[in-house]
Order: structure tokens, then sequence, then C-alpha cells
């Protein structure tokens, strides 16, 4: 029976999953990061090899019949032309298709196979696919690509406002007390000078991201940090809906990503309101199923499996990563 190898590369952790093109799961596993921007194209391979093998997958001959492994970090075509030639390499899958994490929150999210998704997790990105195929893409790289979004920059925006409350360079803010708490500090300084020192990384900001959206009902500087977030957000689907032509159609934006799956209201109703703006008939919805699950719906549109498999597999590999879920919140 054909199959289907489907990967899920995030900045923080991996999914793998090995379907049936009756949509039946054979096999998943969870495990760390896989982004060759931060592991190299070998330490990649090398997460991916363990987890194929944890799946069920034959990670040293041939497990499926079409490979989708669509990573974080792949987000220039040189960048997966080499991870391609490494997969192609290891004889892991019949054919390979590679790409960009995005594409799978797309997919998740969607019956229609096109439309543009946002998705807005430690860092923020965008994909859109026209009805003919056509895609449009950025390069999502930070500051040197003129990305503002995610947690990483949610949570620096706090620390910073927090800061300038201490000092009296911006306005008060509630964050001057809730953000070094979060540290088990007491003030913006001693929090400031902890990351100076190397106490705390950078990257341990993100974890402020939910605090801002709670802190935004009540305090202006906390909404001003979320109106722009909302601004952003509207920015990268609006640039994708203006490259693809499909500003005035009734196109489906996909939101996907920590943040804007939290189901806070001012950041949903912002880029709600905004977008409408752009286009009265844009379709705005969260995404209904995990990432996972849209990398191995698209190797079962290349199967060209029917309609009840992919439902099938909605269920099947949303409830496998459900229990992955709800057995690290008991850990």
């Amino acid at each position: 029976m054909s199959s289907v190898l489907a990967v899920d590369g995030g900045n923080s952790k991996t999914d793998v999953a090995l379907v049936s093109v009756s949509g039946e799961v054979l096999g998943v596993a969870r495990g760390p990061l896989s982004s060759p921007h931060h592991l190299g194209l070998d330490g990649c391979i090398a997460v991916l090899e363990q987890l194929i093998g944890e799946a069920g997958g034959n990670a040293t001959g041939r497990s499926a019949d079409v490979g989708v492994l669509l990573l974080a970090g792949i987000d220039f075509p040189d960048e997966e032309s080499r991870l391609q030639k490494a997969v192609e390499a290891r004889g892991w899958v019949g054919r390979t298709i590679v790409g960009n994490d995005t594409f799978a929150v797309l997919r998740a999210g969607t019956e229609r196979g096109w439309g543009v998704a946002v998705v807005c997790g430690a860092g923020i990105n965008c994909v859109g696919v026209a009805p003919d195929g056509r895609h449009v893409r950025f390069p999502a790289l930070g500051e040197i690509s003129g990305d503002w979004g995610g947690g990483r920059d949610v949570g620096m925006a706090a620390l910073g406002a927090a800061a300038r409350s201490e000092d009296g360079r911006g306005p008060r803010t509630s964050l001057e007390r809730l953000v070094p708490e979060h540290f088990g500090l007491e003030a913006p300084h001693e929090l400031v000078h902890a990351i100076h020192l190397g106490r705390f990384s950078e990257r341990e900001v993100i974890a402020l991201s939910p605090l801002v959206l709670t802190a935004a009902a009540d305090d202006a500087v906390a909404a001003e940090i979320v109106d722009r977030l909302a601004a952003e957000v509207v920015a990268l689907a609006g640039a994708a809906l203006t490259r693809l032509g499909l500003i005035g159609e009734s196109a489906q934006v996909v939101l996907g990503g920590g943040l804007l799956q939290s189901g806070d209201v001012r950041l949903l109703r912002g880029i709600e309101t905004r977008l409408h703006e752009l286009g009265p008939d844009l379709v705005i919805d969260a995404a209904v199923s995990p990432p996972i699950v849209g990398s191995a719906l698209l190797g079962l549109d290349e199967l060209r499996a029917d309609p009840a498999a992919q439902q099938r597999l909605r269920r099947e590999l949303g409830n496998a990563v459900e229990s992955f879920e709800t057995r690290q919140e008991v850990s």
C-alpha cells in the first residue's frame, strides 16, 4: 500500500509521521528541533533519521512512496536543494518534497489547497499560494529582512518597555513589574543585567509574549505592542495577497503558531479588522489541525488520495499530536 513520510520541523520541536494512502496513521514520533539553520544540514539529517526510526519507518532504506519534509530554516531555493539532495541520498522515500514549514500550516488550515498562511511562533513568516499554483514567500530572517513579530520580538518589546518605564524614558506600564517578576526578579534593570551576564538568554524572553497579551487588556503600552503585532501580520498577508492578485477574492488567510492560535481577542480582532479593510470577502481562520497534518495531507495530495482518507488523517494524526501535548503537560 502506498504511504507518505511527513515531517514538520520547527525551531523548538520536530514531528514525524508515517501514514498510508487511506489516511491511516502507521507511526508517529516527536523530537527536538531539526532546523538546519540551527543544527547544520548534518545535524538536521541526524535528528530526522532518529525520528523516522521511532515512527516505524526504515531509516536505512525506503520507508514511503512520498516524503514531504517541511522545516523551519528552509527559506531559499539553495537551502531546499541541499536538503533534498541529502534526503534523496539516504533513500528514505521514493519521491521527495522539501520546503518551509509555513506551507504545512497553510495545508493544515484549508481544504482548498491555496490561500495565505501567517505563522507567528518564535518568529514570524508567511507564504501564499494562488489557485493556479503560483506562490510567494518571504525570507523571514528577522531584522535583516525587515521582520518584526513572533514571540521573541514581542518579548523584547516588553523588556524594553519595562526598562524605559523604570528609568523614565518611556510611559509607566505594568510590564515594569510583570516582566522581571516572570524571571523571579524585582526590577527591570536586574533582568537586563542578568541577560547581559548570560544568566538568561535573549531567546528566553519568548516566554513573555503571553504575559503581554494578558496585560494588554488594561495596559496601554502592552496594548500598543499587541496592536503592532496585528499590523505586522496584516502587512505580511496583505503583501502576499497583493503579489498573487488575490485582493478582492474570497481567499482564505490561515493563522498559525502559538501567538495567533492563543485566542487573544484583541490580537485577532485587530487582524480581522485590518484584513477586511483590504478585502471584505477574505476568510480568516485559525489552523484547524497541527502542521504535521498539513505535511501529511500534501503527501496524500501527491498520491491523489480521496477526501475520506484526508478526513481520516486529520482525525487520527490530530489525535496523536494531542496525545503528545497531553503527555508533555503532565510531565
